[in-house]
């Protein structure tokens, strides 16, 4: 069941994403990463024979994986096509489930997602905070502040002077 699963799962990838990783999970099936997308697909074994369960979810910031938004059973008889078809059903409802829609705003908390109460007015005079934004890394890679520089100075002045104590008197 396994090779029939990692034949569809890599027949499945090459026609979804051009930059995928297909690799076995602990139960026995295959995931097929899309990092580029931010999105997964798994085929597991269900025990009816030719059929797989087949679930979708998100990638998250730290490259770990969302529970699954969406499973269906699947049979791994039908052509791949129409599993393709499947599978991008499934990724646009993720994708759907993941981005929440133009009418909800970020709340009074700042959490996206929940729109303020009916019958209830944003208050006059506040405006919604904008997100902070991410500094841009660095051009010029590493650099060692002036801090640095002084505790650096202050260690070879103490390193000489005891060279210097040791090595560097006439009684030696």
């Amino acid at each position: 069941m396994y090779a029939q699963l990692r034949e569809t799962a890599a027949e499945l990838a090459g026609i979804l994403w051009r930059e995928h990783t297909v690799y076995r999970e602990r139960g026995g099936g295959v995931v097929i990463r899309g990092e580029h997308v931010r999105r997964w697909i798994s085929l597991a074994p269900t025990g009816g024979k030719d059929q797989a369960l087949l679930r979708a979810g998100r990638i998250l910031d730290g490259g770990t994986t969302a529970p699954a938004r969406t499973e269906v059973v699947v049979d791994l008889t039908a052509p791949v096509a129409e599993l393709a078809t499947v599978c991008r059903r499934m990724l646009a409802e993720v994708a759907a489930a993941a981005d929440p829609g133009p009418g909800s705003g970020p709340s009074r908390s700042g959490r996206p997602g929940k729109a303020p109460k009916p019958g209830k007015a944003p208050k006059a005079g506040k405006a919604p905070k904008a997100p902070k934004a991410r500094k841009p890394p660095r051009a010029g890679g590493r650099h060692t502040g002036a801090g640095s520089w002084v505790v650096l100075v202050l260690v070879g002045i103490a390193v000489a002077a005891w060279v210097y104590s040791v090595f560097g008197s006439p009684g030696y």
